[in-house]
């Protein structure tokens, strides 16, 4: 097919003649010999020429055309069948078709052009009148194949910049989530782990695989709402008065806050998440104290991810549980903190999260001071 490295030519077109590729089908062969004379007289000595219109579709989808020239009157299929075919094709960049025909009804042209064709020459042949529609048609078929690559130029260059700009956002989010993890968290690997347990758990659930990335990259920001919470009381070494745990739950209703107002999927799913991820399966949880499924199903997710990665791991105000006791602390609570089914795949996935903590295991050299505060 002629591409624009062919925009150079002679000859009066804008192509390169030797490089152009013309199917002529005719089931006369004297048509077809006088065709090739004709047609590489004037410079075209790309040609396949057919005697039988059942081999065009096998020709074109070998070898594309940039023009055909198709007889009408054929046995076996006519020139309508034959532009039927390639319109079924959906193609596209179709080359133009030029009919070939002795019938001189207006009828017969109408439906050629119809169906597809885009001029016609009569028999017998005008030699110049058929090289003129010839020039005529590869000139524009070039022109659109200019804009075709152009245009695919363009849409390869906007989802470009699209996956750079998703790869920035998802960037941000996860240094965002990753700042209020800081806040109370040495290493901040707790988000790593518990995010990759949520997609997890969202997958086994039946999530498809967008909505999986989704939960991986928007659970990170399930606690961003910490950064509102004031240090004194976040960073607390020991345990909290009754009225500073209260304003320790306000970190669901700030991060929510934070994240209200956004258009993407994912910042609304991270608003779900941090508002819903301490409500409980048997409504003694908050912000709002919801229960069962009023509690959106990412936030029930992420409470099993994020209590079991809290519990077996070591912070500053506590040691970390055995794997084991944080396992039966997460089915010992199905059906009152944790929704049961949730536990269920919790505990199918569980040699697949465990690789997770092996491969994102906090360093030896964090030492947590004994506080059995559980935040």
């Amino acid at each position: 097919m002629v591409g624009m490295e062919t925009i150079a030519g002679g000859g009066g077109g804008n192509f390169a003649r030797d490089i152009v590729r013309i199917m002529a089908v005719d089931d006369e062969p004297v048509n077809l010999k006088l065709l090739e004379k004709i047609l590489q007289g004037d410079g075209y000595c790309n040609l396949v020429l057919l005697q039988d219109p059942r081999e065009v579709l096998e020709q074109y989808r070998s070898a594309r055309p940039d023009l055909i020239l198709l007889d009408i009157n054929m046995p076996h299929l006519d020139g309508y069948q034959v532009l039927a075919q390639l319109k079924a094709l959906n193609d596209p960049l179709l080359p133009p078709v030029v009919i070939l025909t002795a019938q001189q009804g207006k009828d017969y042209l109408l439906r050629a052009l119809a169906e597809g064709a885009r001029d016609f020459v009569g028999k017998p042949f005008d030699r110049v009148e058929l090289l003129m529609r010839v020039r005529n048609l590869l000139d524009a078929h070039l022109g659109n194949c200019i804009v075709h690559d152009q245009k695919a130029a363009l849409e390869m260059l906007v989802l470009k910049s699209t996956e750079e700009l998703r790869k920035t956002q998802l960037e941000v989010v996860r240094k965002l989530g990753r700042a209020a993890e800081y806040r109370d968290n040495e290493t901040g690997l707790h988000i790593v782990r518990m995010s990759r347990c949520s997609e997890m758990l969202a997958r086994s659930l039946g999530w498809d695989d967008a909505s999986c990335e989704l939960m991986l990259n928007a659970s990170p920001m399930h606690d961003i709402g910490k950064i509102g919470i004031p240090d004194h009381i976040l960073l607390k070494p020991g345990k909290f008065e009754p009225h500073e745990w209260e304003v320790m739950k306000t970190h669901t209703k700030i991060g929510a806050t934070i994240l209200a107002g956004g258009y993407s999927e994912l910042i609304e799913l991270a608003r779900v998440i941090a508002l819903t991820h301490h409500e409980k399966w048997d409504g003694s949880g908050y912000p709002e104290g919801i229960k069962g499924e009023a509690i959106p199903q990412a936030g029930r997710i992420v409470a099993v991810a994020d209590v079991f990665d809290a519990l077996a791991s070591p912070r500053p105000y506590k040691k970390a549980w055995p794997v084991d006791d944080a396992v039966a602390y997460i089915k010992d609570n199905a059906g009152m903190h944790f929704d049961p089914e949730v536990v269920s795949h919790f505990l199918m996935c569980l040699p697949q999260i465990l690789a997770v903590r092996a491969r994102y295991r906090e360093p030896e050299e964090n030492k947590p001071v004994n506080n059995p505060d559980e935040r």
